[in-house]
Protein backbone atom coordinates (compact mmCIF):
# COMPACT_ATOMS: atom_id res chain seq x y z
CA UNK A 1 0.00 0.00 0.00
CA UNK A 2 1.69 3.52 -1.02
CA UNK A 3 0.55 5.79 1.61
CA UNK A 4 2.62 7.75 4.07
CA UNK A 5 2.95 4.76 6.83
CA UNK A 6 5.37 3.01 4.47
CA UNK A 7 8.28 6.18 3.89
CA UNK A 8 7.73 7.18 8.11
CA UNK A 9 8.79 3.27 9.43
CA UNK A 10 10.96 4.91 12.44
CA UNK A 11 12.37 2.21 15.20
CA UNK A 12 13.64 5.04 17.35
CA UNK A 13 12.75 4.11 21.35
CA UNK A 14 13.62 7.51 22.51
CA UNK A 15 16.24 8.27 25.44
CA UNK A 16 15.06 9.32 28.67
CA UNK A 17 17.25 11.25 31.27
CA UNK A 18 17.49 10.12 35.08
CA UNK A 19 17.89 12.59 37.32
CA UNK A 20 19.70 12.26 41.18
CA UNK A 21 17.23 12.89 43.67
CA UNK A 22 17.34 14.34 47.31
CA UNK A 23 15.25 12.19 49.75
CA UNK A 24 13.06 15.38 49.73
CA UNK A 25 12.53 14.77 45.65
CA UNK A 26 12.17 10.76 46.73
CA UNK A 27 9.01 11.41 49.25
CA UNK A 28 7.45 13.77 46.73
CA UNK A 29 8.08 11.60 43.70
CA UNK A 30 6.23 8.56 46.25
CA UNK A 31 3.38 10.71 46.88
CA UNK A 32 3.05 11.57 43.53
CA UNK A 33 3.11 7.90 42.58
CA UNK A 34 0.67 7.06 45.16
CA UNK A 35 -1.81 9.63 43.57
CA UNK A 36 -1.33 7.78 40.14
CA UNK A 37 -2.09 4.53 41.63
CA UNK A 38 -5.67 5.98 42.69
CA UNK A 39 -6.52 7.32 39.68
CA UNK A 40 -5.10 4.63 37.32
CA UNK A 41 -8.46 5.09 35.53
CA UNK A 42 -7.94 8.28 33.89
CA UNK A 43 -4.93 7.45 31.74
CA UNK A 44 -3.32 10.57 30.30
CA UNK A 45 -4.21 10.70 26.64
CA UNK A 46 -1.10 10.17 23.92
CA UNK A 47 0.02 12.98 22.12
CA UNK A 48 2.06 12.97 18.63
CA UNK A 49 5.96 14.17 19.76
CA UNK A 50 7.91 16.78 18.33
CA UNK A 51 8.52 17.05 14.79
CA UNK A 52 6.09 13.81 13.75
CA UNK A 53 2.80 13.04 11.99
CA UNK A 54 -0.17 13.53 14.33
CA UNK A 55 -2.86 10.81 13.16
CA UNK A 56 -6.58 12.10 13.23
CA UNK A 57 -7.64 10.02 16.04
CA UNK A 58 -5.63 8.54 18.89
CA UNK A 59 -5.52 4.27 18.68
CA UNK A 60 -5.33 1.76 21.24
CA UNK A 61 -3.63 -1.38 20.60
CA UNK A 62 -5.78 -4.63 22.56
CA UNK A 63 -4.38 -7.85 22.67
CA UNK A 64 -6.76 -11.06 23.99
CA UNK A 65 -6.38 -14.71 24.36
CA UNK A 66 -8.56 -17.59 25.77
CA UNK A 67 -9.08 -21.03 25.76
CA UNK A 68 -11.87 -22.29 23.31
CA UNK A 69 -15.30 -23.55 24.92
CA UNK A 70 -14.30 -22.16 28.86
CA UNK A 71 -17.55 -20.24 29.83
CA UNK A 72 -17.12 -16.84 30.55
CA UNK A 73 -18.57 -13.56 31.24
CA UNK A 74 -18.27 -10.12 29.90
CA UNK A 75 -16.08 -9.44 33.73
CA UNK A 76 -13.58 -12.07 32.74
CA UNK A 77 -13.64 -10.91 29.46
CA UNK A 78 -12.50 -7.62 30.80
CA UNK A 79 -10.08 -9.24 32.66
CA UNK A 80 -8.27 -11.24 29.86
CA UNK A 81 -8.11 -8.55 27.55
CA UNK A 82 -4.90 -6.57 27.97
CA UNK A 83 -3.78 -3.15 26.46
CA UNK A 84 -0.72 -3.27 24.56
CA UNK A 85 -0.11 0.77 24.61
CA UNK A 86 -1.79 4.06 22.44
CA UNK A 87 -0.22 5.77 20.00
CA UNK A 88 -1.24 9.57 18.37
CA UNK A 89 1.18 9.85 15.76
CA UNK A 90 2.49 7.73 12.72
CA UNK A 91 6.04 7.13 13.83
CA UNK A 92 4.55 6.10 17.08
CA UNK A 93 2.77 3.63 15.73
CA UNK A 94 5.31 2.17 13.72
CA UNK A 95 7.16 1.74 17.73
CA UNK A 96 4.44 -0.17 18.66
CA UNK A 97 3.61 -2.66 15.53
CA UNK A 98 7.37 -2.93 14.70
CA UNK A 99 7.80 -5.15 18.04
CA UNK A 100 4.20 -7.01 18.00
CA UNK A 101 3.39 -10.38 16.51
CA UNK A 102 1.80 -10.85 13.51
CA UNK A 103 -1.07 -12.55 13.27
CA UNK A 104 -0.18 -15.15 11.21
CA UNK A 105 2.41 -16.13 13.99
CA UNK A 106 -0.12 -16.44 16.81
CA UNK A 107 -1.31 -19.47 18.13
CA UNK A 108 -4.78 -20.82 19.97
CA UNK A 109 -7.50 -18.57 19.94
CA UNK A 110 -6.10 -15.12 19.91
CA UNK A 111 -7.28 -11.18 18.86
CA UNK A 112 -5.66 -8.13 17.92
CA UNK A 113 -7.68 -5.12 18.58
CA UNK A 114 -7.16 -1.71 17.00
CA UNK A 115 -9.57 1.20 18.28
CA UNK A 116 -9.62 4.60 18.88
CA UNK A 117 -8.43 5.36 22.30
CA UNK A 118 -11.02 5.64 25.10
CA UNK A 119 -13.45 3.20 23.03
CA UNK A 120 -12.94 -0.61 24.67
CA UNK A 121 -13.38 -3.66 21.93
CA UNK A 122 -16.45 -4.23 23.36
CA UNK A 123 -19.86 -4.76 22.12
CA UNK A 124 -21.13 -3.01 25.34
CA UNK A 125 -19.11 0.15 25.05
CA UNK A 126 -20.96 3.31 24.55
CA UNK A 127 -19.54 3.97 20.97
CA UNK A 128 -19.72 0.10 19.94
CA UNK A 129 -23.44 -0.67 21.33
CA UNK A 130 -25.76 1.07 18.25
CA UNK A 131 -23.19 -0.23 15.59
CA UNK A 132 -22.02 -3.30 14.01
CA UNK A 133 -19.48 -4.97 11.74
CA UNK A 134 -18.14 -6.26 8.71
CA UNK A 135 -16.86 -9.48 8.88
CA UNK A 136 -14.38 -11.27 6.62
CA UNK A 137 -13.10 -14.98 7.43
CA UNK A 138 -9.57 -15.61 5.71
CA UNK A 139 -8.18 -18.90 4.86
CA UNK A 140 -5.07 -19.07 6.84
CA UNK A 141 -2.16 -17.30 5.56
CA UNK A 142 -3.29 -14.51 4.56
CA UNK A 143 -3.93 -12.50 8.20
CA UNK A 144 -1.23 -10.98 8.54
CA UNK A 145 -0.80 -8.86 5.07
CA UNK A 146 -4.85 -8.11 5.00
CA UNK A 147 -4.39 -7.17 9.04
CA UNK A 148 -1.63 -4.44 8.28
CA UNK A 149 -3.27 -3.43 4.43
CA UNK A 150 -6.74 -2.64 6.99
CA UNK A 151 -5.50 -1.04 10.00
CA UNK A 152 -2.80 1.11 7.69
CA UNK A 153 -6.11 1.95 5.82
CA UNK A 154 -7.96 3.10 9.09
CA UNK A 155 -4.85 5.05 10.13
CA UNK A 156 -4.61 6.91 7.02
CA UNK A 157 -8.74 7.68 7.02
CA UNK A 158 -9.47 5.81 3.73
CA UNK A 159 -12.99 4.75 4.77
CA UNK A 160 -13.96 8.32 4.30
CA UNK A 161 -16.83 7.96 6.94
CA UNK A 162 -16.36 10.86 9.03
CA UNK A 163 -16.11 9.54 12.87
CA UNK A 164 -17.93 5.96 12.12
CA UNK A 165 -15.14 3.76 11.85
CA UNK A 166 -14.55 2.47 16.04
CA UNK A 167 -11.79 0.32 15.35
CA UNK A 168 -10.85 -2.79 13.78
CA UNK A 169 -9.98 -6.99 15.02
CA UNK A 170 -8.07 -10.03 13.78
CA UNK A 171 -9.05 -13.54 15.16
CA UNK A 172 -7.13 -16.23 14.56
CA UNK A 173 -8.28 -19.56 15.14
CA UNK A 174 -8.06 -22.98 14.39
CA UNK A 175 -8.76 -23.80 10.89
CA UNK A 176 -9.54 -19.91 9.75
CA UNK A 177 -8.74 -16.41 10.44
CA UNK A 178 -11.21 -13.21 10.87
CA UNK A 179 -10.71 -9.62 10.25
CA UNK A 180 -13.51 -7.32 11.31
CA UNK A 181 -14.39 -3.44 11.29
CA UNK A 182 -16.47 -1.92 13.94
CA UNK A 183 -18.39 1.13 13.28
CA UNK A 184 -21.06 3.11 15.28
CA UNK A 185 -24.26 3.15 13.65
CA UNK A 186 -25.61 -0.15 12.24
CA UNK A 187 -28.45 1.47 11.13
CA UNK A 188 -26.90 3.98 8.30
CA UNK A 189 -26.93 1.82 5.12
CA UNK A 190 -24.78 4.18 3.39
CA UNK A 191 -22.12 4.41 5.43
CA UNK A 192 -21.98 0.66 5.85
CA UNK A 193 -22.03 -0.34 2.15
CA UNK A 194 -19.05 2.55 1.84
CA UNK A 195 -17.23 0.67 4.53
CA UNK A 196 -17.71 -2.27 2.62
CA UNK A 197 -16.97 -1.35 -0.70
CA UNK A 198 -13.42 0.74 0.91
CA UNK A 199 -12.67 -2.56 2.88
CA UNK A 200 -13.05 -4.58 -0.66
CA UNK A 201 -10.46 -2.48 -2.09
CA UNK A 202 -7.79 -2.14 0.24
CA UNK A 203 -7.49 -5.46 1.06
CA UNK A 204 -7.93 -6.61 -2.33
CA UNK A 205 -10.53 -9.35 -2.11
CA UNK A 206 -11.71 -11.52 -4.97
CA UNK A 207 -15.64 -10.49 -6.47
CA UNK A 208 -17.01 -13.28 -4.48
CA UNK A 209 -15.43 -13.20 -1.21
CA UNK A 210 -17.76 -13.22 1.41
CA UNK A 211 -19.23 -10.78 3.49
CA UNK A 212 -21.19 -10.39 6.17
CA UNK A 213 -22.81 -7.28 7.90
CA UNK A 214 -23.39 -8.25 11.97
CA UNK A 215 -25.16 -5.41 14.33
CA UNK A 216 -23.41 -6.10 17.74
CA UNK A 217 -27.55 -6.17 19.18
CA UNK A 218 -27.79 -8.99 17.10
CA UNK A 219 -24.22 -10.56 18.44
CA UNK A 220 -25.36 -10.14 21.66
CA UNK A 221 -28.53 -11.85 21.12
CA UNK A 222 -26.92 -14.82 19.99
CA UNK A 223 -24.04 -15.15 22.55
CA UNK A 224 -27.12 -15.75 25.47
CA UNK A 225 -24.66 -14.18 27.64
CA UNK A 226 -21.79 -15.62 26.33
CA UNK A 227 -18.14 -14.21 25.93
CA UNK A 228 -18.33 -11.23 23.51
CA UNK A 229 -15.19 -12.11 21.85
CA UNK A 230 -14.55 -9.97 18.51
CA UNK A 231 -15.02 -11.82 15.52
CA UNK A 232 -17.25 -14.55 16.94
CA UNK A 233 -20.35 -14.74 14.83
Amino acid sequence: MNNKFDALKDDDSGDHDQDQSSPKDSEKIKIEDDEKEQNTTKKKMAVPGAGEHPLQYNYTFWYSRRTPGRPASTQSYEQNIKQIGSFASVEQFWRFYSHMIRPGDLTGHSDFHLFKEGIKPMWEDDANKMGGKWIIRLRKGLASRCWENLILAMLGEQFMVGEEICGAVVSVRFQEDIISIWNKTASDQATTARIRDTLRRVLNLPPNTIMEYKTHTDSIKYSLGRLPWAGEC
